[in-house]
Parts: structure tokens; C-alpha cells; sequence
């Protein structure tokens, strides 16, 4: 149970982060010169959910895979979020098609960095708590 409760923060630490990273992308003009459009408003309104699924996201960090190797396992495992964000949440819930195309044809690539960065910090985050 406790490796469950620090999977959970951890990956809610590292959604924080991802939130902010994404909204500094946007703030700061980086997705739009990238020719995607990505810009969310830091509100809790925005950021509260993509904690939560963070936090969910952040069970994948218990099952026993690569432990030893943590930069292989933070890539490894920011391909689902990515994948489920990529093929369900843009194209049936978000109406941005496959992938995210109508956002411009770099937001794959977005999304990925975006998700490994959250990996990264949930990885981080574990190993201090640890």
C-alpha cells in the first residue's frame, strides 16, 4: 500500500510539473512558434484534473520494470499517457483529431516531451522518497 500512496504523489508531483511545463510552452510563445496550438491558462481549473490523472498515471511507476535504468523507465513509461492522450483524449474528447493534427503537426512530438518530463519528475520524486 505504501508503494501505491508514493506511485500516486509521485506522479502527482510530476503532473505538476508537466502542468507547468505545458503552460510555459504556451505562456511563453514556444508551442506557437513550434506552429502548435497549445496555450492553456494556469487556473486550478485547468491544472486540478491533470494532477488527479497524474496521480492515476503514477501506478504504472509500481509494477517492477527496469528499476536500475530510471531515464529508460521514465521514457518507457511516458508512452502511455502519451498514446492515450495521442489516439483517445484529442480525437474523441477534445475534437482534435487523430494525434492532435488540428493543433499543428509538431503536437505529437509536444506531447511526448511534455509526458516524459512528468515521468522524469515522478521518477525523481520516487527516488527522494525512497
Amino acid at each position: 500500500m505504501k508503494t501505491l500512496m508514493l506511485c500516486f504523489a509521485a506522479g502527482a508531483i510530476g503532473a505538476l510539473a508537466n502542468s507547468l511545463t505545458v503552460w510555459a510552452f504556451g505562456h511563453f510563445g514556444i508551442s506557437q512558434n513550434m506552429g502548435v496550438s497549445i496555450a492553456p491558462a494556469l487556473t486550478a481549473h485547468w491544472i486540478y484534473p491533470r494532477v488527479v490523472w497524474g496521480g492515476l498515471w503514477g501506478f504504472l511507476f509500481a509494477l517492477p520494470l527496469l528499476n536500475s535504468q530510471p531515464m529508460t523507465k521514465a521514457l518507457l513509461l511516458s508512452l502511455f499517457p502519451t498514446a492515450f492522450q495521442l489516439f483517445v483524449v484529442f480525437p474523441y474528447f477534445a475534437g482534435k483529431g487523430i494525434a492532435g493534427m488540428s493543433l499543428g503537426y509538431l503536437t505529437p512530438v509536444l506531447v511526448l516531451f511534455f509526458n516524459w518530463v512528468w515521468a522524469l519528475v515522478t521518477v525523481m520524486s520516487l527516488r527522494l522518497a525512497r
